[in-house]
């Protein structure tokens, strides 16, 4: 089962501080018994160990299940896979063995814990939810499909593939769900997300989660919905609770390299990720790491599937203490353990770094990130203080302590 995340609420950022703006009238759900789900399903909430709903989930998870299109902006950390998890099983008849939602990733890690949050949920209901991804074998999908599931899961390549080949049926869709549309965009989707469109029924339903809107989004919005309610954080509200930051500031590029090795000790009290800006990047910092003697792992999206599943494996069980990464690790893995975020590299947008470092606070735990920054780096680092609307301290002494 898929460990749900234990704080207050369920495990989740708080998101009652944040201001959510609607774009009409909705009523608010203050629990899950108000929202007068399946039995099976309200039961599978609560064996999953959610207890209360979030604000998010609060005001998405009605609109959704009555059959409006929903555009929903969610940060990493606020139930979002659970608001459309919930509306799919809901909508989802068990007596028809046939794709009736269909969900698209930017990756496969995404993919999968979409898909895992679906089945956990639905424990009780006799559910099947397939993910269907790259890496996995195309005659194991088209044998799952054939078989029979409720609800897909997947990349858009794959996808695309298996309804272009008439594996999967696209006849009784009744809801396509686009989970971080913003990356699935910056990813260069666009196309095969416009061509699996095409493949579904008139009246499909759309469920949009983004953590940005920029254009692209909305000009997509236009073309998939139909009238659909907004349910947007206000950008000046967004906090990062409960997460320390700071960062160090660094004269020149390779004195990074020396601040790491002096942070060690202190990165592996628990677990810590390091986020490089490229791939060429990780695997230079990891070999480095290595030739002074200090353990690490790494991960980054040319690797090999398995070989990603191998260090994420390891990197939960807790027998790598210090993963170094591109940014795919940012979105969608949950590691309990992870309190400390280094960025070795800024990240090259704002909004890439909400998802970096909004893992490490988001099981209640207090969070600390650290961002490296050379001279020319402080103007970026103000950038984002300002549109978060937070504070980034010098990193004091005594980190340590703070872990």
């Amino acid at each position: 089962m898929v460990e749900p995340s234990t704080n207050q609420q369920g495990g989740l950022i708080d998101d009652t501080k944040f201001d959510y703006e609607i774009s009409e009238d909705i009523d608010i759900y203050p629990t899950f018994d108000s929202m007068k789900l399946k039995e099976e399903l309200l039961r599978g909430i609560y064996h999953y160990g959610f207890h209360q709903p979030s604000a998010v989930q609060q005001r998405a998870i009605i609109p959704i299940m009555k059959g409006r299109d929903v555009i929903v902006q969610s940060q990493s950390g606020t139930g979002k896979t659970a608001v459309f998890s919930l509306g799919a099983l809901q909508v989802a008849d068990m007596s028809v063995r046939e794709p009736q939602v269909l969900v698209l990733s930017p990756t496969r890690e995404l993919a999968e814990q979409s898909q895992k949050v679906a089945m956990a949920l639905g424990t009780y209901m006799n559910v099947q939810v397939h993910a269907c991804i790259g890496g996995n074998s195309i005659q194991e999908d088209e044998r799952r499909l054939e078989h029979g599931v409720h609800i897909v899961s997947g990349t858009p390549g794959r996808v695309y593939h298996m309804i272009h080949d008439r594996h999967l049926r696209t006849r009784r869709i009744k809801m396509l769900i686009l989970d971080e549309a913003d990356e699935m965009l910056n990813k260069g989707f666009r196309e095969q997300i416009y061509d699996i469109y095409r493949y579904l029924p008139y009246a499909t339903q759309c469920v949009i989660i983004s953590a940005t809107l920029p254009q692209e989004i909305l000009e997509m919005t236009t073309k998939f919905m139909n009238d659909p309610i907004k349910i947007l954080v206000k950008r000046d509200e967004l906090t990062l609770e409960g997460i320390k930051q700071f960062f160090v500031a660094v004269e020149k590029e390779e004195w990074k390299f020396d601040t790491l090795c002096d942070l060690y000790d202190t990165l592996t009290i628990t677990q810590a990720v390091i986020f490089c800006n490229t791939r060429k990047r990780v695997d230079w910092l990891t070999q480095k790491m290595r030739d002074v003697n200090f353990t690490v792992v790494s991960m980054h999206g040319d690797m090999k599937q398995k070989e990603r599943e191998a260090i994420m494996a390891q990197f939960r069980a807790g027998d790598a203490r210090v993963l170094i990464a591109t940014d795919i690790w940012g979105r969608g893995l949950d590691v309990q353990q992870v309190s400390l975020v280094i960025n070795y590299d800024l990240p090259n947008n704002r909004e890439l770094y909400i998802h970096r470092i909004g893992r490490s606070g988001r099981f209640g735990r207090k969070g600390v990130a650290i961002n490296f920054v050379k001279n020319e780096d402080i103007r970026v680092l103000r950038d984002i203080e300002q549109y978060y609307s937070t504070q980034i301290d010098e990193m004091p002494i005594n980190v340590q302590d703070l872990i």
